[in-house]
């Protein structure tokens, strides 16, 4: 057998060995950006089964950029022991770390697909799964395929939970409101402007946001999590531009909170089991 097609039939068979496992997992992201790097690796570490789709080629979200292209960083100091986990180079500076933006994209990814996190980039999410009145999974196509407006079905990706790791957009959670889903369900419009859409984050306060994107963490409708600067566009809450240590923070918050629904469901399958 030629070289050629030797390597043609790993590429094929290893892909759509790791697209049939992402068919149905335990947490299916939108994003690939910091939130969802952190909350990868916090659960995939723990053995659960979890996809991330990024629409782009380079997953890793903002970080590559740092701040207005200038390859750097700025964590708070209380992610010290977090970044030494990674094995992260950092320089202290007061209350702040300085990295490496490509330094610290990489250590996350590295680490979230050797704890067995699949990430499908190039993958975009466009619409979401529902099963009586909750969010069950995302609806993926190749990102060409949309960019190019191409007439082609997508396929869908069951979840136990799903989360909008989308950044500013929240395009899932924009998936819901354009609907009136998200509005019915929880009898407010607070987070919406008139035209039902998702409202946009305010100007920039370092300060708060990093504060408020932990906050504004949390399950938006059943089955479906908000975290990162989407929390943050949702809410209403304040940008930060390049200190990303609240979106660490939102993407281990997000994983307690899904851990702990993930325990629920075990608890009352065992029960139903035993009736």
């Amino acid at each position: 057998m030629k070289k050629d097609l030797i390597i043609s039939k790993l590429i094929v068979e290893s892909f759509f060995e790791k697209l049939n496992k992402g068919l149905e997992v335990d947490v299916a992201i939108a994003g690939c950006g910091p939130s969802a790097l952190a909350l990868s690796l916090a659960l995939s570490k723990k053995g659960y089964k979890v996809a991330i789709f990024e629409a782009k080629n380079e997953p890793g979200g903002g970080i590559w950029g740092g701040g207005m292209m200038f390859n750097e960083l700025v964590l708070e100091r209380e992610l010290k022991g977090y970044v030494e986990e990674l094995g992260v180079n950092y320089k202290e500076f007061g209350e702040f770390l300085v990295v490496d933006s490509v330094h610290f994209a990489s250590a996350l990814l590295y680490h979230t697909t050797k704890a067995g996190t699949l990430v499908f980039n190039n993958v975009f999410v466009e619409d979401l799964v529902m099963y009586d009145k909750r969010v069950s999974g995302v609806v993926i196509n190749w990102m060409p395929t949309i960019r190019e407006r191409l007439h082609v079905d997508p396929i869908s990706v069951i979840a136990k939970f799903t989360v909008d790791g989308t950044g500013h957009p929240a395009n899932l959670v924009r998936l819901l409101s354009k609907r009136g889903i998200l509005a019915s369900v929880t009898g407010s419009t607070e987070n919406l402007c008139s035209c039902g859409s998702v409202e946009y984050e305010f100007p920039m306060d370092a300060e708060n946001g990093e504060r408020f994107v932990v906050e504004g963490t949390r399950e938006i409708y059943p089955g479906l999590f908000v975290m990162g600067m989407a929390a943050v566009s949702v809410g209403g809450g304040p940008r930060m531009g390049p200190i990303f240590g609240g979106m660490i923070l939102s993407g281990l918050r997000a994983a307690e909170l899904i851990e702990d629904g993930l325990e629920r469901e075990v608890v009352t399958i065992d029960k139903e089991m035993k009736i």
